[in-house]
């Protein structure tokens, strides 16, 4: 099939090629994008690639981050959890990790200060929780955020942490940048975090990143559960499922495994 020559400048792209590259660009780690940098990564000239970016948010695919940033948008978003949802690879992890644990599990992906749900499967039990696919929760808060966070780049994570006061949600979140940052720590030797109560009260989260082949953080995945029944002495035995959960995901994505600890650590 022949290319589409897009002008006298010879390029040999056609305009679909160019804003799928564009788009692709845009969804890279780093998250939001300065507009110079997506045009100079795609060799675009910026007015173009800016023509881009506003059809883009016009279509819900991208948003404008200020400053002459943009960040993936909602639509974007909404196709990743429909792509996730139907990942053979992806969901028999997830339902596994349901079997064994009983509780409910999250995969939740990153949007700028937010994690968003993108999957959700639940057990045979008598209560729901109020979560959906779709639904957007704070990263400093919540089980999955805070995986995220703990393998986000230091200046990303100054970013998040060291901005305008972090809003506590209840009388157990966390709001101090350096408390959470020693939290966040305990990824590297637990390979897991955990939010008691810090989100929403009443409810317990166990979380583990899923990282890509770079090494970059692309997801995460949790277990949770009413503190009725997911106790704090729960937490030893359900963190290293949740950890062996994410190794297999990122094993899925070409990435190296969380570090877990076994006896001899």
């Amino acid at each position: 099939m022949k290319k589409a020559v897009n002008g006298p400048s010879g390029d040999p792209r056609g305009a679909v090629d160019k804003a799928l590259e564009v788009l692709a660009m845009l969804a890279r780690p780093g998250r939001p994008h300065r507009l110079a940098d997506l045009a100079q990564a795609c060799a675009l000239p910026k007015p173009t690639t800016h023509r881009m970016l506003q059809t883009f948010a016009e279509a819900g695919f991208a948003v404008s981050a200020g400053s002459g940033r943009y960040d993936v948008g909602p639509r974007l978003l909404g196709l990743s959890a429909a792509a996730l949802s139907g990942n053979q690879a992806i969901r028999p992890v997830l339902a596994d990790l349901r079997r064994r644990t009983g509780h409910t599990v999250h995969y939740a992906v990153r949007h700028a200060d937010r994690a968003v749900y993108v999957e959700k499967l639940e057990p045979d039990q008598a209560y729901r929780l109020n979560t959906r696919p779709g639904g957007e929760v704070p990263l400093h808060c919540t089980g999955v955020g805070r995986a995220m966070l703990s393998k986000l780049p230091a200046g990303e994570v100054a970013a998040l942490l060291d901005g305008p006061p972090l809003r506590a949600l209840t009388s157990k979140t966390l709001t101090d940048p350096a408390a959470i940052r020693r939290e966040l720590a305990t990824v590297d030797t637990l390979g897991y975090v955990v939010d008691d109560e810090q989100h929403e009260q009443h409810v317990r989260c166990v979380a583990a990143p899923v990282v890509a082949g770079d090494g970059s953080v692309v997801g995460a995945v949790s277990v949770s559960g009413l503190t009725f029944t997911l106790q704090p002495d729960s937490f030893a035995t359900l963190g290293p499922l949740v950890a062996e959960a994410a190794n297999r995901l990122s094993a899925t994505l070409g990435g190296a495994p969380v570090h877990l600890v076994s006896d001899e650590d």
